[in-house]
Formats: structure tokens, sequence, C-alpha cells
């Protein structure tokens, strides 16, 4: 523009310029609007959404009385089942929708139901859950493939970095290995949990210290590295 002399060339070429690319730039700009409203539409529709998922997830908690040591009663069972259903099925780019069957999984173990309990286990693997979630559902479908039968196939799933995991995946292996009955291997197993243990400042649970102890072994002791295998006992 700075190029012209005199106003009404400056005016002439505006207007040229705009009989050239005005249309297409008002498309651009109504694009652009679009888009931007769009784009907030959506995140107004993402967040409905989670607090939809969040509502009914709360809602199966309760059916489920999750404090409670129990089993559950027959209508637990069926609102539970609703709505982890209902949570799969309208809202499955959801966390909740995992959690949701995890807790069908849990329901399916208890009713010895280890095809269903498998088959909601590798769903979720399946939804690209975070870390923590995977890590979850990979030793609850270990433990759940090893009490099918298929001891070994459960044990290649623990083969894994489970990283903060590490010590729960080890115990699991232990109770592989003794529905294997290999002792021995159950003993560095469960040696291997309480060394992960202690390293990370954790006490041993009830469970594993009654495990060690079963198997001659003092748990208060349990100092051994990682991986470390040492005989048992035998006069212990």
């Amino acid at each position: 523009m700075a190029s012209y002399q005199t106003e009404d060339e400056q005016v002439e070429a505006l207007r040229k310029w705009w009989q050239e690319n005005g249309r297409s730039t008002m498309a651009a700009i109504a694009l652009a609007l679009v888009a931007g409203y769009g784009w907030q539409g959506w995140q107004t529709h993402r967040t409905e959404q989670a607090e939809a998922a969040s509502a009914i997830y709360q809602d199966l908690l309760e059916a489920v009385n999750i404090s409670s040591l129990g089993p559950l009663s027959d209508d637990q069972v069926v609102t539970a089942r609703h709505l982890a259903n209902s949570l799969k099925a309208d809202f499955s780019n959801t966390s909740y929708a995992q959690f949701a069957a995890l807790q069908l999984a849990r329901m399916a173990v208890n009713d010895v139901d280890l095809e269903a309990a498998e088959r909601e286990l590798r769903w979720v693997l399946t939804q690209n859950p975070p870390e923590e979630v995977h890590k979850v559902a990979q030793l609850r479908l270990a433990r759940v493939v090893a009490a099918g039968g298929d001891a070994q196939g459960g044990l290649d799933m623990l083969a894994i970095n489970a990283a903060a995991y590490e010590a729960v995946y080890a115990e699991a292996r232990g109770d592989i290995y003794m529905q294997m009955q290999q002792p021995q291997q159950a003993l560095s197993a469960y040696r291997e949990a309480a060394s992960y243990n202690q390293l990370n400042g954790f006490a041993n649970t009830t469970d594993l210290d009654l495990k060690l102890q079963s198997l001659q072994l003092e748990p208060a002791r349990a100092t051994s590295t990682p991986g470390q295998e040492e005989p048992v006992d035998a006069e212990g």
C-alpha cells in the first residue's frame, strides 16, 4: 500500500484485492470461528461425559459396598452389573469404564466364573489404560489365567518390569509356583517380594509373612536381594 501515491489509488487497490480475495478470506475466518466453537463444544462435551461417568461409577461403588467384606446380595450384583455395563457401553473412552470392568472381573472371580473374569481383564488391557491400571489388570489376569489351569501362561504375564508393583508381582509368581508344586521357586519369589518391600520401606503383608513361615523362613530376616534363591531350612 505504501507504494501508492494517492488515497484514491489505495482505495482502488483495496477494492480490487477484495474482489479477488474477499470471499476466500471470509470463508477462512468462518472456518476458524466454527473450529473454535467446535473445539469448545467438544471440550464441554468431554467434561459432561466425565461428570456423568463419575456419577455412575460412584453409584457402582455404593452398589457393591466396596468397604464391606461380606458377599454381595443378589440385588447388589444385579445393580452393579447393570451400572458397570452401562459405563462400558456409553462411556468406553473414560477410565471409569476400565474401573467398571475391573469390578466386573472381581465379581466374576467371586462367582468362580474365570472365563468372564478373563474376558473383562483382557478388555481393560485393550483400552490403552494408564500404566497403573494396566499393571493391576495384568496382575489380576495372570492370577485368573493360572487359576484356570495355565500356570505357565500366568507366569509369563508376570515376567515384566512392574516398577512400583514388583513386590506384588513377585508374590503372585510365588503363589503360582506353589500351585505348580514348586516350593523352592515359590520361596525364592516370596523372598523377592519381601526384599522389594524392604527396599521401599514397606512392611510385608500378613499373607506374605504366613507364606514365608510356611516354607520355614523367618520373614523378619528376609534380606536376600531380589532374584537370589536360598535353600529351604529343613530343620527350621
